[in-house]
């Protein structure tokens, strides 16, 4: 089998090839089979924000949701690598005022709204710097909320042997069926512990997340119900406008996340498969073409789905004045 990388994406200007995007696909079935691929399905990668659903998990499991009165909205914002829109910040203040957290205990940096528009509008009314605007705050609030109700330490929550931590990387190894001393562990960006695994390790995770049913534990799956529920009913919550998250999740068969450096998840309920990619340039721009055409090739039937894709995420480059100035074609087939 070769496992070099395959060449995903190519882009082209004025009829000359300008970038060629390599990286690797990986597609499994509920047994753990490699049912298609690109590249190598076993590449190691770090898993980045499509961890968050995962990092929710121990929490709503232990009962987060009940001893605050948390509503789905809440749950999804947990999950989210959000935009700081309106509707975000709104959703993290409510999370703030029932947990009773102080900002100021999240690690992650003080920013502003990676929304263009929600960010003109801050900056046009004074607005400054806060540790909610942050992409992963969502992520941080539900940790430090299971911490304060289990009565763990809250100054070290982010610290890889924290108790919360701990059960985090328990919880994953357990869905991506592996060991804990096969996932390799980093720091991401946002101060977090970030995960290193295989793709296909990552794509039976995700599976899992998707049906439930095939995790053992009732009070797990039970867990990954309620989160990918939330996730799908609000999936702006997710991510953000025209964001491929909310794209796919507005699609109630799909359960999706991408992660910061080209990392890519998603899995199909009804099909009983996960699928996850690297784009090993760490570019992001390709994802909804890379998606789309993976769905595609699966022969994935929501067309709604499918045109929603395509109109986000256009085969055309256009440049600042909106005129067309190339275009991008996925090359890669899938093995099956």
């Amino acid at each position: 089998m070769n496992n070099k990388e395959a060449l995903l994406v190519n882009e082209y200007r004025g009829g000359l090839l300008e970038c060629a995007h390599y990286g690797h696909i990986c597609i499994i079935d509920e047994q753990g089979e490699v049912v298609g691929r690109a590249g190598n399905p076993h590449a190691t990668v770090f898993t980045r924000s499509s961890a968050k659903p995962i990092q929710a998990l121990p929490g709503i499991r232990a009962g987060i949701q009940e001893a605050y009165g948390l509503t789905d909205d809440e749950i999804a914002i947990m999950t989210a690598s959000h935009r700081a829109e309106e509707i975000h910040v709104g959703t993290l203040e409510s999370l703030i005022n029932k947990t009773g957290l102080a900002e100021e205990r999240l690690v992650c940096a003080p920013s502003l709204p990676l929304d263009e528009a929600s960010k003109e509008r801050l900056l046009r009314q004074g607005g400054a710097y806060r540790r909610i605007y942050h992409n992963c705050s969502g992520k941080h609030l539900g940790v430090l909320a299971y911490c304060k109700m289990k009565g763990h330490p809250l100054e070290t929550y982010n610290h890889p042997d924290h108790p919360v931590q701990r059960e985090i990387l328990t919880t994953l190894a357990g869905l991506a069926g592996i060991s804990e001393s096969q996932i390799s562990l980093g720091t991401d960006g946002c101060g977090f512990p970030v995960f290193a695994l295989p793709l296909s390790a990552l794509a039976s995770a995700y599976l899992k997340l998707a049906c439930p049913d095939l995790i053992e534990d009732p009070a797990t799956s039970e867990a990954a119900r309620v989160i990918t529920g939330a996730m799908n009913h609000h999936p702006l919550l997710v991510a953000g406008t025209g964001r491929i998250d909310s794209i796919l999740l507005g699609d109630s068969n799909i359960v999706a996340k991408g992660g910061f450096k080209g990392v890519y998840a998603f899995a199909l309920r009804r099909e009983r498969v996960g699928v996850t990619f690297k784009i090993q340039d760490g570019s992001e721009e390709e994802w909804g073409m890379i998606a789309l055409s993976v769905l595609e090739q699966l022969g994935y039937e929501n067309e709604e789905t499918l045109r929603k894709l395509r109109e986000a995420f256009p085969s055309s480059i256009l440049n600042d004045e909106g005129w067309q100035v190339g275009h991008a074609e996925t090359a890669f087939q899938l093995e099956r």
